[in-house]
């Protein structure tokens, strides 16, 4: 059989978020700029608020999540924001099902990414601690191209993949990775288990609203 025989139905790619659509992470990134903030005496946003930035660069999701800090605070607030998730991360775990999830991709022939608001070094420590590294062919985090919803990190992937938008599924579940999706002219399907509300997802119109593993992996199994 030959490879293109290979190849799944509609995606070549698919590139997913990393925390709140692979890793349980939401709750923790949320104490932990909560935490920052009150080492800082600053404003501590709601955990709505808080949980509103997840998906996006550090530096960007801090002065969202805290406007009002001066801006020279902010490298510290953000270190001391590592120091917390870092104190713990290695508690938490991926959602029940991924990795049966993403091993029955890989034995479909797709290419499997992940593109992220993570910094390397973060990324490299969830892939760790999750033991999923071997089943990506690329990654992309927010320090080493354009932070979401600019399309950077996914044209580089389609670049490094040479696959057109049309084959490509962007996965995640907040409204950021929806739009990183539109502005790089790829499909998205939303996860209502992570951070942002469905009715939040359901505005920016992805292909359909996961609200678990399960579901996800049903309906790839179906559409993908």
């Amino acid at each position: 059989m030959s490879s293109s025989a290979l190849r799944p139905r509609r995606y070549d790619l698919i590139v997913f978020d990393w925390d709140g659509t692979l890793f349980d992470s939401t709750a923790l990134i949320v104490r932990a700029i909560q935490a920052a903030c009150r080492d800082l005496d600053a404003p501590v946003p709601s955990d709505e608020a808080a949980a509103h930035v997840i998906g996006l660069g550090l530096q960007d999701a801090l002065q969202r999540a805290v406007p009002d800090l001066p801006i020279d605070l902010y490298p510290e607030l953000g270190r001391r924001y590592r120091q917390h998730y870092f104190a713990s991360h290695d508690q938490v775990t991926l959602f029940a099902g991924v990795p049966e999830l993403l091993a029955g991709l890989r034995e479909r022939n797709h290419w499997l990414a992940v593109a992220t608001g993570k910094s390397r070094h973060g990324l490299d420590e969830a892939l760790r601690i999750s033991a999923l590294g071997g089943l990506f062919d690329a990654t992309r985090t927010a320090d080493e191209t354009r932070s979401k919803p600019h399309p950077q990190m996914l044209q580089e992937l389609m670049r490094e993949f040479g696959v057109d938008p049309e084959r490509t599924l962007m996965i995640g579940d907040t409204t950021h990775d929806l739009q990183l999706a539109a502005n790089a002219g790829t499909d998205a399907v939303a996860v209502a288990y992570g951070a942002h509300p469905p009715e939040q997802l359901g505005d920016l119109r992805p292909l359909t609203i996961a609200h678990s593993v399960r579901e996800l992996h049903d309906w790839l199994a179906s559409h993908g």
